[in-house]
């Protein structure tokens, strides 16, 4: 097992950035790695941050301003070469087909509810582990 895990969270509001980092803790599952977090507040320090690599898995707010996390999930997943596995945070359960149509592997409701989401990041992680990459 790796020794980190890097976890961009991108959401215009420090708020849902800094439940996502509590909910996780130092990592979301003992047989995961432990988790160092990319903070990104803008559509384009995600797509830097994805440039440069070494990303493990992505969050994204859906409810993110100027550019919700679905859409920039549906771009970065065409223009990423190996895009990251992508956990969408959504605003109602009656959003999952948005989360279906920008093409992420998983996603969870906001506010961030703390099991769920440790068990949506450490699936995700365990699935990039499986992966090889």
């Amino acid at each position: 097992m790796q020794a980190t895990a890097t976890v961009l969270v991108y959401s215009d509001d420090a708020n849902t950035r800094e439940q996502v980092r509590l909910a996780t803790g130092r990592r979301p599952a003992p047989d995961v790695p432990v988790v160092e977090f990319v903070e990104c507040a803008t559509p384009a320090a995600v797509l830097m941050e994805l440039d440069r690599g070494g990303i493990d898995v992505c969050v994204l707010d859906g409810e993110a301003v100027p550019m919700g996390g679905m859409g920039l999930c549906r771009q970065i997943k065409d223009e990423v070469f190996n895009c990251p596995p992508v956990l969408l945070l959504i605003g109602r359960p009656q959003d999952a087909w948005l989360a279906t149509w920008s093409r992420a592997e998983a996603a969870v409701t906001l506010p961030v509810e703390p099991v769920e989401f440790a068990n949506a990041l450490a699936s995700l992680l365990r699935r990039k582990a499986l992966a090889g990459a």
